[in-house]
Parts: C-alpha cells; structure tokens; sequence
C-alpha cells in the first residue's frame, strides 16, 4: 500500500490542483501553457552557463589538471590534517556532483566507508555544495553577471565544511 501512494503521488497532486483550479473557474490549462513557456525561457537564458561549466569541467578532466593541484596543494591540505586522497574530491566537488560522487565512490570503494578517509570524505561530500554549478544555474536564471562576493561566501562556507569536517571526524574516532 505505501510503495503504492509513493508511486502516485506526484499524480495525486496534479489531479488535486487541476480538480480545485477547476471548481474555482480558473483556467488551469492556460496557466499551465504559460509556465511551459516562462520555464523555456529559463532554460533558454541558462543554457549558455551550464554550457561553458561542462566544457571547463572536461577540460579540466581531460588535462589532467587535477593532479597537477592534488599536488600543488598538499603542503596546505597535509596542515589542515586532509588526507592527500580526499583532495581530489575537494577539488572537483565545487565544480561537478556527478564528478564528485564518482570520487567519492572511488573511496569509498579503496578505503571503505567506516576509515578515516572514508568518513571524511563522505562528511565532505555531504557538507559542502556545488558552488559553481549552482551559482551558474541560479544566476544564469536571473541573469546576474555579478558573483564576486557570493562566491567568495560560498568558497568560504566550502572550507569551513571541510574544516569541520576533519574535525569532527577525529574527535568521533578518538
């Protein structure tokens, strides 16, 4: 009975606001022709955003860039007690959920879920946001070009999570 009203759920709700737009005489049909095309226009101002966030996101794959930070920023990471293999997941986290729950599989497959590195890593994952991803699709939407200060709040909020993250995760283990 219950896999039953999860199922249908969303149709429930559909039928129910199509039966009460209905009893109040409004014309349910035109309004939602109207929010099929405010949603296309969305899309279509979002497009170009998401566009160019896939595009640096492959290239930075493809160049094997990240390697190259994993590195570049391990003596930073290694003073904030980060495992160099958590690094990684950090990097791309703020760039790609699907990129960084592959990661984070990789991990989690590599070291387990109850290790240090595991907990830490899915602490992170949990903790911490896709800054850019986001930031590109809720301004793209609105078409603001501006982002200097959300982003550095959000970079910000980013580090305090991982921060923590590392924190709490010693602490729990001691």
């Amino acid at each position: 009975m219950f896999q039953y009203v999860t199922k249908s759920i969303i149709p429930i709700i559909v039928v129910i606001i199509i039966t009460y737009g209905m009893i109040k005489g409004k014309k349910v049909y035109e309004w939602f022709v109207e929010g099929a095309k405010e949603g296309l226009k969305v899309c279509i101002n979002i497009f170009p955003y998401l566009l160019a966030m896939i595009i640096a996101v492959n290239i930075f794959r493809e160049a094997k860039l990240l390697n190259m930070l994993n590195e570049l920023i391990s003596p930073v990471s290694s003073f904030i007690g980060l495992p160099k293999e958590i690094v990684p997941l950090v990097l791309i986290k703020p760039l790609s959920g699907s990129g960084a729950l592959g990661i984070l599989t990789d991990i989690l497959n590599t070291y387990g879920p109850d290790s240090y590195i595991g907990l830490i890593a899915s602490v992170i994952m949990g903790t911490t946001e896709t800054i850019f991803y986001t930031i590109t699709v809720y301004f793209g939407a609105v078409q603001i070009k501006k982002i200097r200060h959300t982003l550095w709040a959000a970079i910000l909020a980013d580090l305090t999570a991982i921060i923590i993250s590392i924190f709490l995760v010693s602490k729990l283990l001691m």
